[in-house]
């Protein structure tokens, strides 16, 4: 099947990449000309274990090619998937301009049927948008499907080839069969494919990803509760997730989520609830949760150190929102770095992927370190703000040699309490004494 994809962010890469791996000729497109160079030369543009393998392979082998021309790209394309973005705009809501836009150049350069998908994650009622942008210029027949990603940055490549799940958005008999044809090699196992109406296609994603954050902050209070009346909140995770209507999965207590998806899109959910005149409180409460979670442990380090950090110097472990990734949008790294420098302190951090984007941002505002071990020296205590393995069973003897202050602020829970306060540190995590 011949296949187009508009757009070469994350969605974007990994979808094309992935659709090549299945025998598809898939061409991608993007306005970016040092990108699309990048990629033709065999350059991959993003960090997603296992992406850069296939990719590479489907390049050489011909499957994958990248160009500028939109016209070029999607001339014989049977399907053309809009992986473009879409960040929050006034208010919050979704902005759809490079969506819409593309939708329109769509319809002045299209001659045949084709399948137009959204991939990105659009508000409710996108695809009758991204319909009537097209044809404003085309009177052909196309349909417009909804057909959002549920990709975890860190295991993009296995969610794509195995998913849980496919969800369809058509009411239409012939794009229901191009997409049945297309998924077909991913979901030989059984897994569904759901087809189902646009409006609630697009709905699906913002609710469950909302749901997910829902939980995380769920589990972020109880950690609160928690430290105040003295539980576990390990015991409680564990007591909880073993109740199959609740499960295990998303019941870590953190720093807080962040990313490129749980910040916008509940946000984005809430304003197209906003937009009908609903008031979706639970919502705005897990974005206050999430909000103020992210600097739960400045007033832990403010407390040990007397309420003054001038002068004081931390040694910070992960920069990323997540590991296995590079991306530090809404990193709850960024708001402690903020938080500690703010305070008169200074910070040596150190992340296996995400430096390089957080040196872009920031610039000189902190120091980089060129391993863990590196950003230690000196430091009157070390935080944790993203549990890369590589965290997780440190050498504790090289900890003792190079750190100053014998303190360490988990924000992820990596060490068990009682094996760290054994060593003679004073160690605050999340809902644990």
């Amino acid at each position: 099947m011949k296949i187009a994809v508009v757009g070469t962010g994350y969605v974007g890469l990994v979808t094309g990449t992935c659709f090549s791996e299945t025998g598809n000729k898939v061409t991608c497109i993007d306005i970016d000309q040092k990108k699309v160079e990048k990629l033709s030369n065999g350059e991959i543009t993003i960090y997603e274990p296992g992406l850069e393998k296939i990719f590479l392979r489907n390049l050489r082998e011909g499957r994958l090619t990248f160009t500028t021309n939109l016209a070029e790209g999607v001339k014989d394309a049977e399907i053309v998937f809009l992986a473009l973005p879409t960040p929050p705009g006034e208010g919050g809501a979704a902005d759809l301009r490079y969506v819409l836009g593309v939708a329109k150049d769509l319809g002045k350069i299209m001659t045949d049927y084709k399948v137009l998908v959204d991939k990105s994650t659009v508000p409710v009622g996108t695809a009758e948008k991204v319909h009537a942008a097209v044809a404003e210029n085309y009177k052909g027949e196309f349909d417009v499907v909804s057909n959002p990603e549920f990709l975890r940055e860190g295991v993009a490549v296995d969610d794509f080839m195995k998913p849980d799940r496919v969800v369809v958005g058509t009411q239409s008999d012939r794009a229901k069969k191009l997409m049945s044809d297309l998924y077909g090699p991913f979901v030989r196992q059984g897994n569904p494919v759901i087809f189902m109406d646009e409006k609630s296609a697009e709905l699906t994603k913002y609710a469950a990803n909302s749901f997910l954050a829902t939980k995380i902050s769920f589990m972020n209070e109880i950690a609160q509760l928690c430290e105040k009346v003295g539980a576990d909140v390990d015991m409680v995770r564990k007591g909880i997730g073993s109740d199959d209507r609740i499960g295990r999965r998303f019941l870590f207590p953190g720093i807080g989520y962040g990313g490129s998806c749980f910040p916008k899109d509940v946000q984005a959910l809430i304003m197209s609830s906003e937009e009908v005149n609903y008031d979706f409180k639970i919502l705005k409460a897990v974005e206050e949760v999430n909000e103020a979670q992210k600097l739960h442990l400045i007033p832990k380090i403010k407390k040990y150190f007397k309420g003054d950090l001038k002068g004081k110097h931390f040694a910070l472990w992960g920069l990323a929102f997540k590991p296995n990734t590079d991306d530090i949008r809404e990193a709850p790294a960024l708001y402690l770095i903020d938080a500690l420098t703010a305070a008169g302190a200074t910070v040596t951090a150190y992340d296996p992927e995400a430096m390089p984007n957080v040196k872009n941002t920031i610039g000189d505002k902190i120091k980089y370190a060129d391993s863990q071990y590196g950003a230690l020296k000196n430091a009157d205590a070390l935080v944790i703000a993203t549990e890369w393995s590589e965290f997780r069973t440190p050498d504790f003897e090289v900890i003792d040699s190079l750190l100053k202050g014998k303190a360490i602020f988990d924000g992820r829970n990596l060490f068990e309490v009682k094996y760290i306060t054994d060593m003679g540190y004073h160690y605050e995590s999340i809902g644990r004494h």
